[in-house]
């Protein structure tokens, strides 16, 4: 069912995203998709969180080998833009999808914590400090920023990825090397 919601937002957004025709192209009964997915935002969350998932089996598969946890955690955040940009019109919808959310979504906390884990070699939620939290979530939301304004055309790759990088020399400065 995910992945059937994934392929019709890749094609034509969130809105292609209506819920008998996920049922159909997954072949369930639309009272079962909705058993499992109350709403639209709900499957779009399960979408954004396979997306993660994904990311985050490439990180076990291949680390991040920079020598800084800024460098580290630039590395994440351009797998995860070049991940993205693969099914950009599938990007565009999660990004806008979770922006416009009235729901509340792990998002944001499971780019924070990945984010600490690949800095602070091995740090979580639980472990981090309420600023090194804050400023891992902080450069999060300066990558949902920035790829936003890739996909409005008004950066390129490269451009974003040197935001990107200024931004983590400055917030994750103190998570020593």
């Amino acid at each position: 069912m995910v992945q059937a919601a994934a392929a019709l937002a890749s094609r034509g957004g969130v809105e292609a995203m209506q819920m008998r025709t996920v049922a159909e192209r997954a072949g369930v009964a639309l009272g079962t998709l909705y058993r499992y997915f109350p709403s639209k935002m709900d499957l779009v969350v399960a979408v954004v969180s396979e997306e993660i998932d994904l990311l985050e089996t490439s990180i076990e598969r291949r680390p991040p080998s920079a020598a800084t946890p800024a460098g580290r955690a630039v590395d994440v955040l351009m797998r995860a833009t070049r991940g993205l940009m693969r099914e950009p019109e599938l990007a565009d919808a999660l990004i806008r999808s979770l922006i416009m959310a009235e729901v509340d979504t792990p998002f944001g906390d499971r780019m924070a914590g990945l984010l600490l884990r690949v800095s602070g070699e091995g740090l979580t939620l639980g472990s981090a400090t309420e600023e090194q939290v804050a400023l891992a979530g902080s450069l999060g939301s300066v990558w949902v920023h920035e790829l936003l304004e890739m996909l409005r055309g008004r950066r390129t790759y490269e451009q974003i990825q040197r935001r990107i990088e200024i931004a983590a020399d400055r917030l994750l400065a103190g998570f020593g090397a």
